[in-house]
């Protein structure tokens, strides 16, 4: 009785929340503008590469398997809500104080929101991309890869929502956490293979990329999708719950110790 308590709770949180958001529905169409917008840069450039090259593919990605790349981790990157900039402004305002009286556990309460919102810009994002994906390149042709996609794409999305909680509980103690947030973003761009995927870096790199978490959030979802191999799949997921369990127990007790040490500035 008490699990399905709590269970409804969760729901009711993410049911407010897409509810709240879709009545802002046009909001995230006019972002998508800025999305055709890079993918048609990242196209040009890409071609200009290709045909410098001189060959059909670079590092085992062809020109359309690498835009169709691009398409699956723009969508997921312009799909993640700031979390750091919520959680400082709760801080900063005081109404952290109010949702930590709430009978719903802190990270669990931010975890559905931000997996509610992340649900309705995915979908529209990578509406939007396939779409121009489609016109531009063609049907995909993943395959297989479309039902591998899926769950990847939401472990990647919850590794990324604990690695963005642990920076952003850090207002706890510091308030001012966009700072930090911008260089990992920079690091999810880069080495988390948002840009362009690991096979193309330099071997040493591919290397670190490999016990680092970044590689969990992006390149695991677009790769089993674009690159669908079923005797990877297993890999992936087992990487993507290691970092997980990891980075939810990191999260705990980064909480629990700034919970202790809060002052609330305001509200």
């Amino acid at each position: 009785m008490n699990l399905t308590l709590r269970a409804a709770k969760y729901a009711a949180v993410g049911r407010i929340t897409v509810r709240n958001h879709l009545a802002y529905l046009a909001d995230f169409l006019v972002r998508t503008v800025f999305l055709v917008f890079i993918l048609y840069i990242f196209t040009q450039l890409w071609q200009a590469t290709f045909q410098g090259e001189g060959g059909t593919s670079i590092a085992g990605y062809s020109f359309r398997q690498l835009i169709w790349y691009l398409i699956l981790t723009e969508s997921m990157t312009m799909a993640c809500p700031s979390l750091c900039t919520r959680i400082e402004e709760e801080v900063k305002s005081g109404d952290v104080g109010y949702k930590l009286t709430k009978p719903i556990n802190y990270i669990g309460l931010h975890y559905m929101g931000y997996i509610s919102e992340i649900a309705i810009r995915f979908t529209v994002n990578l509406t939007v991309g396939s779409i121009l994906g489609w016109l531009v390149l063609g049907a995909p042709g993943f395959g297989y890869g479309w039902a591998v996609f899926f769950p990847i794409a939401l472990f990647g999305f919850s590794v990324n929502f604990f690695l963005n909680l642990l920076l952003a509980l850090s207002a706890f103690w510091v308030e001012e956490t966009r700072g930090l947030e911008f260089v990992y973003q920079k690091l999810l761009f880069t080495i988390g293979g948002m840009l362009m995927p690991l096979e193309m870096f330099p071997e040493i790199l591919q290397k670190i990329c490999v016990w680092l978490p970044f590689q969990a959030v992006l390149y695991f979802p677009a790769k089993s999708a674009v690159q669908y191999d079923a005797s990877h799949v297993p890999y992936m997921l087992a990487v993507q719950a290691i970092w997980l369990v990891v980075l939810g127990l990191a999260s705990v007790l980064v909480y629990r110790k700034g919970v202790k040490k809060l002052h609330v500035n305001g509200g």
